[in-house]
């Protein structure tokens, strides 16, 4: 697997992202996917990056990204740097690609000066949640699109060096 820093509206991230969108789909129930804002400009470095993983048959299989924030009324803080977009295709799911992805975004955010790594989930999504536990993230005050939403799981981790 290869992983490569992409534009949000690369035709290969659209894909993705509206298979994440038909997944959120069937999840939730309520047919109309995450409508967080998003715009391609925000996962440019050095405010973001947005990473595709591609197999061995240059298919494209999973996807993350980070876009800065910094203190404004949705809740978040200065410094912070959020995760989005983190999807696995189903036939390409546990082959660590999930893993690998938040790695690299992490360092990534890192490097360009961000002080903590922000998600949001939601609690019909167990194996987000046990990947952002395993990997370091507590839960944190609720921030975003859906911070009034009692389905939505927010969480936090430094990006201070180990």
């Amino acid at each position: 697997m290869q992983l490569r820093a992409m534009a949000f509206d690369h035709p290969d991230a659209v894909k993705l992202n509206d298979q994440v969108q038909l997944e959120y789909v069937e999840r939730y129930g309520d047919g109309e996917g995450d409508a967080t804002p998003l715009d391609a400009s925000m996962f440019e470095r050095p405010s973001g990056l947005y990473l595709i993983a591609y197999d061995v048959h240059e298919r494209p299989v999973a996807t993350g990204g980070w876009r800065t924030q910094d203190e404004n009324p949705m809740g978040y803080s200065d410094g912070d740097a959020e995760l989005k977009r983190m999807y696995v295709v189903p036939e390409a799911r546990g082959l660590g690609l999930a893993r690998r992805i938040l790695a690299a975004l992490e360092e990534d955010a890192r490097a360009a000066g961000r002080i903590r790594m922000v998600l949001e989930t939601g609690d019909m999504q167990p194996e987000a949640i046990a990947l952002y536990r395993s990997s370091g993230y507590e839960p944190c005050a609720k921030f975003g699109h859906y911070r009034c939403y009692e389905s939505s799981l927010c969480m936090a981790k430094p990006l201070t060096r180990s």
